[in-house]
């Protein structure tokens, strides 16, 4: 294990929260992912912003979910690019901007889109994609770093930050007040998510406990590069060497649980509402992409906690 103190680990800058010089890659991508939960894992949701400059477009996801309650996603692979150094991207029916506060402190996120009302999440990986009706999906959030920042391990440009989650949700006619629990990340390089599978995931525990956690595979062989970190409360932040996914799956590949190790913590991992994609590159690849609202269950501290984790599966050819 490595320790790293609260704050911005030293291999981080400033800068390192802006745009980044692309590569030549084909697949090389800049994304930054923001993940929210209500404490008590009834609702939640996460965005995506993915940009790819030599496909000429942007990625955007957004959705909420929740106990009882159906999916409410919009996934859009067609959005223009956004101005250098911006993060404000508009296509049919989206607005959506994130702004950089203060480093590695402080983001807000404020998304007008229509999103389709799925009932069955499982449709998403349908020909044709799945049915539903469009609603207006509405985000005004903020998210406050909560105990430090965790940058990977060489081998990867990306950090980790887990933070608390403020502000309002707007799904139709309804309104959400949330005071919750999140992470966001960022990331850039070559992403070709058609060849390698793997089980990302980070919560809180109701002690206070952050986590987080990634296992890498190359078909069903484990890759030994796992990064991951454990943030006790009060911390310090601690990065560990080891990292494991056992899923379990269901209909459609979504799991039905998994077993995740994050260093010396073991957890369970119940999904509660799933919030998938389809991932196609053109030629014919695809990968099937759960991701699911989470509650964890730490069987030897007696600990419970809400999260995310997502599942990338690539499919045969």
């Amino acid at each position: 294990m490595t320790e790293t103190s609260a704050g911005r680990p030293p291999a981080l800058d400033a800068r390192d929260e802006r745009h980044h010089e692309p590569g030549a890659e084909p697949w090389w991508n800049e994304s930054w992912y923001f993940d929210f939960a209500a404490p008590d894992g009834s609702l939640g949701g996460y965005v995506r912003i993915g940009l790819y400059p030599n496909q000429g477009v942007a990625w955007y996801w957004a959705c909420v979910v929740g106990e009882g309650r159906p999916l409410v996603t919009v996934v859009d692979h067609e959005v223009p690019l956004p101005a250098p150094g911006s993060l404000e991207v508009r296509s049919e029916g989206l607005w959506a901007d994130h702004t950089i506060e203060a480093p590695f402190d402080h983001v807000t996120l404020g998304c007008e889109a229509f999103g389709l009302r799925v009932d069955d999440p499982a449709e998403v990986y349908e020909p044709g994609g799945p049915r539903g009706e469009r609603v207006p999906l509405g985000l005004d959030l903020e998210w406050e770093t909560d105990g430090g920042v965790y940058a990977y391990p060489p081998g990867a440009t990306r950090y980790e930050v887990p933070c608390r989650v403020h502000g309002r949700v707007l799904v139709g006619d309804e309104t959400v007040e949330l005071d919750g629990v999140g992470q966001r990340d960022h990331s850039w390089g070559e992403r070709d998510w058609w060849v390698l599978g793997w089980t990302w995931t980070a919560g809180r525990l109701d002690d206070g406990t952050r986590f987080h956690g990634t296992s890498i595979r190359l078909g069903d062989q484990p890759v030994p590069y796992h990064p991951g970190y454990v943030l006790p409360p009060g911390g310090p932040l601690t990065g560990v060497d080891r990292t494991a996914s056992r899923p379990r799956t269901g209909r459609a590949g979504l799991p039905t649980g998994d077993t995740v190790e994050v260093g010396d913590l073991r957890l369970e991992v119940t999904p509660v509402a799933f919030a998938p994609v389809l991932l196609e590159d053109g030629t014919g690849r695809v990968s099937r992409f759960p991701r699911a609202l989470c509650r964890f269950r730490d069987p030897a501290g007696g600990r419970d906690g809400v999260g995310w984790t997502e599942w990338n599966q690539p499919q045969p050819a």
